[in-house]
């Protein structure tokens, strides 16, 4: 389990590989104190296990699936990515609770730099549109956010300077692609409705 406070970026550093592709990721200023082989990581909000550690590099073997229904299956070297080591008891959870396991991959299609703030607009599958809820609780490469508004296809998002700093999303331009996560609790709740009124039809 994560919680979608970005502990910060790591730069990957090779990628090696045919159909299980190896990603070799320079930690740089991100912890590894504990790290071993086995454990669990969020980069880019996906969950992904250690298979080895060179010091501050650490290679992870990402599937085709997981290529293809994600965003590092467009990563090339020297893509920067969101890091997140997994939650241990007694944490403090300063985001919301999130499994790593992405349900779908949104696109920029608008951006609104000031100069304490940046306003995104993301176009989101129409699948994963129906979870979606302003003021609840989103993951957009692996960051705990708040939806700000949302209109037909997408969804806005409003950054303060700290999450700009400290992950990825501020570097993204028009037409790049995030990785999303959906809140377990609204997923369970609309599944839920749904079987509820289809049983009753």
């Amino acid at each position: 389990m994560f919680t979608g406070i970005v502990a910060g970026m790591g730069r990957i550093s090779q990628i090696e590989g045919e159909e299980v592709i190896r990603l070799v990721i320079d930690f740089g200023m991100v912890s590894v104190d504990g790290l071993v082989e086995g454990a669990s990581v969020s980069v880019d909000g996906v969950c992904l296990t250690v298979v080895d550690i060179d010091d501050r590099l650490i290679s992870f073997d990402v599937i085709p699936e997981t290529l293809s229904l994600t965003t590092l299956g467009e990563k090339i070297e020297g893509h920067w990515v969101n890091l997140e080591r997994a939650l241990k008891f007694g944490d403090e959870i300063g985001g919301h609770l999130l499994s790593g396991h992405i349900f779908g991959v949104g696109e920029i299609i608008e951006r609104d730099d000031g100069n304490e703030f940046l306003d995104i607009f993301i176009d989101c599958p129409d699948d994963i549109m129906k979870y979606i809820q302003e003021k609840g609780y989103i993951a957009i490469d692996g960051i705990s956010l708040t939806v700000g508004h949302i209109s037909e296809g997408g969804f806005a998002l409003h950054l303060i300077p700290e999450t700009i700093q400290l992950t990825t999303i501020g570097g993204k331009g028009l037409g790049e692609h995030v990785n999303i996560e959906v809140d377990s609790m609204t997923q369970t709740i609309v599944s839920t409705v749904e079987k509820i009124l289809e049983e009753r039809v």
